[in-house]
């Protein structure tokens, strides 16, 4: 069973830094990209930053560009978004997710695998 795993949310305050990793584990598949989606509460889920595997091209939402960074360490089959000059609308539930196939990287269904999410919770 595929297993993705988040860590490192927790509480900021605007201006602040986070870098959250997730760790993949489990049965193999083959990577097309690996995903950062966030949720804040009432909203819908949204794209925040993509890596595709083959390359290591990013791409970012434009809320984002600039201040956050999608990484990867293959030795440790772990992925990371760092986070720096984090505003109160950065506040959500922040979901890993993996894609097997290519497509449209800032959709939701081209995912095929899910963490269950770490909250990062920005004060102002």
């Amino acid at each position: 069973q595929v297993q993705l795993v988040e860590s490192g949310g927790g509480l900021v305050q605007a201006g602040g830094s986070l870098r959250l990793s997730c760790v993949v584990s489990g049965r193999t598949f083959s990577t097309y990209a690996m995903g950062w989606f966030r949720q804040a509460p009432g909203k819908e889920r949204e794209f925040v930053a993509t890596l595709i595997w083959s390359g290591g091209r990013t791409y970012y939402a434009n809320s984002v560009k600039g201040r956050f960074t999608i990484s990867r360490d293959n030795a440790k089959n772990t992925v990371y978004l760092q986070m720096d000059s984090l505003k109160s609308e950065d506040t959500g539930a922040y979901y890993c997710a993996a894609a097997t196939r290519s497509g449209a990287y800032h959709i939701q269904s081209l995912y095929d695998y899910w963490g269950r999410g770490t909250q990062v919770t920005v004060s102002s």
